[in-house]
């Protein structure tokens, strides 16, 4: 953050009295009143997003000049490093193929169901990247992409939509919570590890990820208000995709955006375009810097779209019309960073071909994993829910053994009388 010029007329209170006059507020948050007297700034300023989304690149891959990006005092972004780019990119191919290939894979009946992140591959492969090795993220059902550019195994994280009983992955070895069915769950479960982390004096922060409909249930607030008193080194990462199943933002909130809801915690709050991979980088790397420095928690809002059906068992077309869904396939992330570090000449063929390649042998091998059949021992229902089996849990486990070991006898004598 930066000091803003001081405007004011002569004669009239300065930005900086008017800031020391707030931090004296004892109504004043921790966070704002902190800033107010660090930068200078209102709390407001501090807490507010900015009167305009942070857009870097536009849709067709040109870089923005600043004065055209939505920066503001207080809502100021370098842009990301060329490595973090061209890492950043990677992902997105990567991610797009395998958004298509499980998609194909659930129409062949390999997969239970698949919550298809396409068209915004761009918020998650950046909310895995933010974040250092040590550093936590929650994910939600759709976030598969930003799952796997953690480093989890790809026939791992697709583990939970075959129907399996588990996850599919150790949380704690990758510092990745389970994706999330319930909704916004995840949120609470993130507020406990950075509650927890900053017990124990930590250098860790968490990015917890949620929907624009998350945004409308009870946990939403607990989690956000918890962390603001607490003072925790939370991200709340909402992907605003326009609709929660079949409902639209307009039925949810009238809020002048998702962002604005952070001042009512008195955090700091920004919004940014979803499908541009540069501005998301930038916001999303100075939050985790804020957090990290002891800001507090942070709302930030990617602006993005759900290009595809809420899951292959939803139809779309019930409740939008095409012609949004063509407005904003004009958006694409990934032809936009494409076009970006083309032009730039950070990407040329021998480049884009490689990348092409990794995406292909991740989908190769999620074709041959997910086409196994899974080896399934019935007892596992019962062997994890506790340490110590509850009765309950051991009469269903013998009646289940029972049922298991009856049905093995009948399938042999069948066998041995058609001999």
């Amino acid at each position: 953050m930066t000091i803003s010029a001081d405007h004011t007329a002569p004669g009239a209170p300065g930005q900086a009295q008017l800031a020391s006059q707030q931090a004296e507020d004892r109504y004043l948050p921790g966070a704002a009143a902190e800033a107010v007297l660090k930068f200078g700034i209102t709390a407001e300023d501090y807490m507010l997003p900015a009167r305009h989304q942070i857009q870097m690149v536009d849709q067709d891959g040109n870089l923005k000049h600043y004065s055209e990006q939505g920066a503001e005092p207080g809502h100021e972004y370098p842009l990301p490093g060329d490595e973090e780019l061209l890492t950043a990119y990677e992902q997105l191919v990567v991610g797009r193929r395998v958004n298509d290939q499980n998609s194909a894979l659930v129409r062949q009946g390999r997969m239970a169901v698949y919550p298809s992140s396409h068209g915004q591959e761009a918020c998650q492969v950046a909310a895995a990247l933010c974040l250092a090795e040590g550093d936590w993220m929650f994910p939600t059902y759709r976030d598969a992409v930003a799952v796997m550019a953690r480093g989890v195994d790809p026939i791992d994280a697709m583990t939970i939509f075959r129907g399996d009983w588990h996850g599919g992955y150790d949380p704690l070895e990758h510092k990745v919570g389970i994706q999330c069915t319930p909704l916004t769950t995840q949120l609470l479960h993130a507020v406990g590890v950075a509650h927890a982390a900053k017990l124990r004096g930590e250098d860790t922060v968490v990015l917890a990820m949620c929907g624009d409909g998350a945004t409308s249930e009870g946990d939403f607030h607990e989690a956000l208000n918890f962390a603001a008193v607490f003072h925790l080194p939370v991200i709340f990462f909402v992907q605003n995709n326009q609709y929660a199943i079949s409902v639209p933002l307009a039925h949810q909130s009238v809020a002048p955006s998702l962002a604005h809801k952070a001042v009512g915690y008195g955090m700091a709050g920004e919004r940014v375009d979803g499908n541009d991979v540069v501005a998301l980088l930038a916001v999303l790397d100075r939050a985790v810097k804020l957090a990290r420095e002891g800001s507090g928690p942070l709302l930030v809002e990617g602006h993005t779209y759900r290009m595809q059906a809420h899951t292959n068992a939803d139809d779309a077309t019930r409740y939008r019309q095409d012609s949004e869904v063509a407005k904003w396939l004009a958006r694409d992330p990934l032809s936009r960073m494409r076009n970006y570090l083309t032009g730039r000449g950070l990407l040329d063929d021998d480049g884009e071909s490689r990348i092409a390649e990794k995406a292909e042998t991740v989908a190769t091998q999620l074709r041959n994993g997910l086409g196994e059949e899974a080896s399934v021992d019935p007892q596992d229902l019962f062997r994890y829910v506790f340490a110590n089996q509850t009765t309950q849990l051991k009469e269903q486990s013998a009646l289940v053994a029972d049922e298991v070991t009856r049905d093995a006898s009948g399938a042999a004598s069948e066998t041995e009388a058609t001999k």
